[in-house]
């Protein structure tokens, strides 16, 4: 039995295709191992969002090569696309797939190990061409409902790696969640590059959410990160159904009008604050959560204080704090007025100060009331932890319970680890 491991880094679509991966090769009778073992093969499924981003692939990447010298090593994921030619003329992986091929490492290790000379590129391209995962590395399981963008903000390299947008056939999509929730997964969240931008025939996002609330089975769903494109009360209906789970990631990137224009982005901070007002009007508590972009070309420090100020009135639940990073092709790369990089941190600070007051207020709000929590891990004490429905962390301070089982918990604390994290006990099962 040959050993296969993996390290995905980025955002949840690189997790979900990673899982997809995992579950494939699985199924070939290959051993799964954690990525710091000893293996047979190394697959990176990489990021290129930011220059952290790419500093942390080529560190994962020189680790590779110094540590499994003998091993197949493959590239993937965006960075993997971005700088395909420089990567292939580097000796660090034996192979570099970008994302239009990604589908395709499963038979490009097959052939490599029949001793066949294969090219990721000689595979069809698939976007949308994974099996529904049985066998994958979370509780959770993510579905990919879309891919690419057409929004072209003047900051981001996504389109360059990802393509246009294109949307996964809604047939296909009921058919995943109907194959996860019989594998017996619990908790099923849709992912893609622009989801609210999803559109196949005549069915927009607002109607594929709806008509998966339907499906049958035991399930909750969650909707990860989207672009706040100007949802209506129609879309907001829908968090009234008990299986949509009350959180959203919406991007903000910035609470000035001016620097919102200079991005390109698709709303106004305007805009964003009426969509926020109306989620927590008609859903008290919803956890609102968002990302946040500092030093962008031309930010003045008016601009940031009225980011900064936004932030307190909304009161997010959490903020990704990103420092802008110059990608190569980009409009915002010949932007004059380039921010200092000791400005960007000294405003980053200030932003991810103010997230960790928000967010320990936001979790002490729900001590004394219940929440339903997936069980998805235990730590030390035996202790079963897992997210509620508003995405918060919960410990449940009991020993023998089952993981992927929803306990209804009453939180009675706050224990400190990385972050606050609600504590309590089981009220019913």
């Amino acid at each position: 039995m040959r050993k296969i491991a993996f390290k995905t880094l980025g955002c949840r679509l690189n997790l979900f295709e990673t899982d997809a991966l995992v579950s494939e090769f699985a199924k070939m009778n290959y051993q799964v191992v954690d990525f710091g073992e000893e293996a047979d093969v190394y697959v990176v499924n990489t990021c290129t969002v930011t220059n952290q981003s790419d500093h942390k692939s080529k560190q994962v990447m020189n680790q590779m090569k110094r540590l499994h010298p003998k091993a197949l090593k493959i590239v993937t994921g965006c960075m993997a696309t971005n700088f395909k030619e420089q990567l292939e003329k580097s000796d660090k992986v034996d192979y570099v797939v970008d994302n239009d091929h990604k589908t395709a490492i499963t038979s490009l290790v097959e052939a490599h190990f029949g001793g066949e000379i294969a090219a990721p590129d000689q595979f069809e391209k698939d976007l949308f061409g994974y099996d529904a995962a049985d066998n994958t590395l979370h509780t959770r399981s993510l579905i990919k409902i879309q891919d690419g963008c057409n929004n072209f903000c003047t900051f981001c390299i996504i389109p360059k790696v990802r393509g246009r947008a294109i949307s996964r056939p809604a047939k296909d999509v009921y058919e995943n969640i109907k194959q996860v929730v019989a594998f017996g997964y619990k908790e099923v969240v849709l992912t893609g590059v622009n989801i609210g931008r999803y559109q196949d025939k005549n069915t927009d996002f607002e109607q594929l959410v709806e008509n998966i609330l339907n499906i049958p089975g035991d399930f909750r769903l969650r909707i990860s990160s989207m672009e706040p494109d100007g949802f209506t009360e129609s879309f907001f209906r829908l968090f009234a159904h008990p299986r949509l789970t009350p959180h959203l990631h919406l991007c903000l990137q910035s609470g000035s009008e001016d620097v919102l224009l200079k991005m390109r982005r698709m709303y106004t901070a305007g805009l964003f604050e009426d969509m926020a007002g109306e989620l927590r009007r008609r859903y008290p508590g919803f956890n609102l959560t968002t990302d946040i972009i500092v030093g962008f070309p031309g930010e003045t420090e008016e601009d940031f204080q009225e980011s900064v100020t936004m932030a307190k009135r909304l009161q997010f639940g959490h903020i990704h704090t990103f420092k802008y990073s110059v990608r190569h092709g980009t409009r915002a790369e010949r932007m004059p007025d380039q921010i200092p990089e000791k400005e960007k941190t000294r405003r980053s600070e200030i932003i991810r100060n103010l997230s960790d007051e928000m967010k320990s207020g936001y979790r002490r709000s729900f001590i004394g009331r219940k929440q339903t929590v997936l069980v998805e891990q235990f730590d030390e004490r035996g202790f079963a932890t897992g997210y509620g429905e508003h995405y918060v962390p919960v410990i449940i301070k009991q020993q023998g319970l089952e993981k992927n089982v929803f306990y209804t918990v009453m939180p009675d604390g706050i224990e400190m680890k990385d972050e606050p994290v609600l504590a309590g006990k089981i009220i019913t099962q």
